[in-house]
């Protein structure tokens, strides 16, 4: 992800903006900062947003803003980055993992809906490298449950399924503005977005020392608030997230054309009706290390994402001792391959061409 060159061509947007926001003198819950959540709610097509300090407090916030704490369990999807589980770690409750669908990569449906248990509380679906979940049988299952759904959405700003956008379908989405991000700040950043108003109300309260009024505090809340610097950059970077989203989807077609040819790589199949963002492209290849190598000898980056398993990692591992199989299988042979905005086709087509020489045995 080359951040210099993707921010090179927007330097006089993003330099007015920032001394917009020098010449104010207001720097926190300012004009741009609502602004921001406004543009962005209209993105997803809800009624409103918060914006917050990252990604993992976008996710926790909401959950403790749904009553969701200690005793509860919530289902997520057993391959996701760690963040995911530790959003709702932090909250009290417990994360039970559900195995991907191998095909598509995101949570099955069938299996969360096999894992209600009696404790159960909230289904957290991950729109893993921005590829959608299959929302409309999740948002089924959690109606017929009497289940919260919030959509881990930090990888997919701007995908859609069945028509809606992610965060559109749950109780609220919560997504991650981390530099590398299809949308990301200049910095750490996150949104949480609802039609819900007295949830957003309480996600604000929760992130602002847990205040409605100053210095009255009704909650044990949290410091966690967008800054309007990073409002600022972000509403510059929306006016370009469809196109660079196109520009995405167009490498992504590249790749998905060139390889199918290669017999050694299993490229990713997406959810019916979904409309991906490509946050990441993501092949799954035996021997997933030694073909990284070979890539890199050739000046091609790869990275994998995610090496270890969340039940797997060290902060989990004592309490999950059973194996999620499908999980450690693309743990052990997932390859994110180059994608963003600023690489160009014929540096799409000389990765396929170097992968396909690097699976070979």
């Amino acid at each position: 992800m080359d951040l210099a060159a993707l921010h090179a061509e927007l330097r006089d947007e993003l330099e007015t903006a920032m001394e917009r926001v020098l010449r104010s003198g207001w720097y926190l819950r300012g004009p741009e900062v609502a602004a921001f959540e406004t543009e962005f709610a209209a993105l997803c097509e809800v009624d409103g947003a918060v914006g917050v300090a990252n990604g993992l407090e976008a996710l926790e916030l909401t959950l403790l803003g749904l009553g969701i704490g200690g005793g509860d369990e919530v289902i997520v999807s057993a391959h996701t980055a760690i963040a995911t589980w530790l959003a709702i770690s932090h909250t009290g409750a417990r994360p039970v993992p559900v195995e991907p669908d191998a095909r598509t990569m995101q949570i099955d449906p069938a299996g969360a809906e096999a894992a209600i248990g009696p404790r159960t509380a909230a289904i957290v679906p991950v729109h893993l490298y921005g590829m959608p979940a299959d929302m409309e049988r999740l948002s089924a299952i959690a109606r017929q449950h009497g289940l919260a759904l919030v959509e881990d959405a930090a990888q997919a700003h701007g995908s859609r399924i069945a028509g809606r956008p992610v965060g559109s379908y749950g109780d609220a989405g919560a997504f991650s503005l981390y530099p590398t991000k299809n949308l990301g700040a200049l910095g750490d950043a996150g949104i949480v977005v609802s039609s819900d108003r007295s949830l957003l109300g309480r996600v604000r309260m929760l992130a602002n020392y847990g205040e409605r009024r100053r210095h009255d505090s009704e909650a044990r809340g949290f410091n966690s608030r967008l800054d309007e610097l990073q409002a600022a950059a972000l509403r510059v970077k929306l006016r370009h997230l469809e196109r660079w989203n196109v520009l995405r989807r167009n490498r992504a077609g590249t790749y998905l054309r060139e390889l199918a040819r290669v017999s050694q790589v299993v490229v990713p199949e997406t959810t019916a009706g979904a409309l991906p963002v490509w946050h990441q492209f993501v092949v799954r290849v035996a021997e997933r290390d030694a073909v990284r190598e070979k890539l890199a000898r050739r000046g091609i980056e790869c990275l994998v994402h995610y090496p270890t398993p969340p039940h797997r990692s060290r902060a989990y591992a004592a309490d999950y001792p059973q194996p999620l199989p499908v999980t450690e299988c693309l743990a052990a042979s997932v390859l994110s391959l180059p994608i963003s905005p600023p690489l160009g086709e014929d540096a799409c087509r000389r990765v396929c061409e170097a992968l396909a020489d690097s699976v070979q045995p």
